[in-house]
């Protein structure tokens, strides 16, 4: 399969984030040239293996921002997929908190009109706090499909998470059918 649609996949420190690798791979099963962006925390999680990503996805996985002048070392994205998604992630990219990279990407990302897939990993306890549900409806609103709930991503008790049963094939999908549009 010839690789044609770029797929920025971005991740942010939930345990899910661990199995990036395999999903990098289904990636670009699917015909996608995968570049990776991580939160801060994500990146010193993934630290040991940020080499090994580079040479997986041929891009230096990023998460900070470059500086002006630079640059730009990724094409331009067909599509967007950003899991696993934080509470935090959530709530700063709704309200246009862009002190982080990927959250800076996946704001303008909209504003760009590139299509964009999100998919939560939070507890049940981050979910009764008010400001998930209003993330959630502000991202929708701004044209992002947000697979949470039936169909989606469902929260687990806290404590009680199961990162390898997270739905990965599920954002995936969603990015091959939002990038068939492109």
């Amino acid at each position: 399969m010839t690789t044609s649609r770029v797929l920025y996949l971005f991740g942010s420190a939930a345990p899910p984030v661990f199995d990036v690798a395999k999903v990098i791979e289904d990636a670009q099963g699917r015909g996608f040239d995968v570049c990776l962006g991580l939160t801060p925390t994500a990146s010193r999680w993934l630290a040991p293996q940020l080499g090994e990503l580079e040479r997986l996805t041929g891009h230096p996985v990023r998460s900070e921002y470059k500086m002006p002048g630079e640059p730009d070392v990724w094409p331009k994205a067909d599509v967007i997929a950003v899991a696993p998604a934080t509470f935090n992630m959530l709530n700063e990219w709704a309200l246009g908190l862009t002190h982080d990279f990927v959250v800076g990407v996946v704001a303008e990302g909209i504003g760009k009109q590139i299509p964009t897939v999100t998919m939560p990993c939070v507890n049940a306890a981050y979910v009764q706090h008010r400001a998930f549900d209003r993330s959630v409806a502000e991202l929708r609103a701004m044209g992002v499909q947000v697979l949470y709930g039936e169909g989606g991503f469902v929260p687990n008790q806290p404590g009680q998470g199961k990162p390898k049963e997270y739905p990965w094939p599920l954002i995936l999908d969603a990015a091959e059918e939002a990038g068939l549009s492109t």
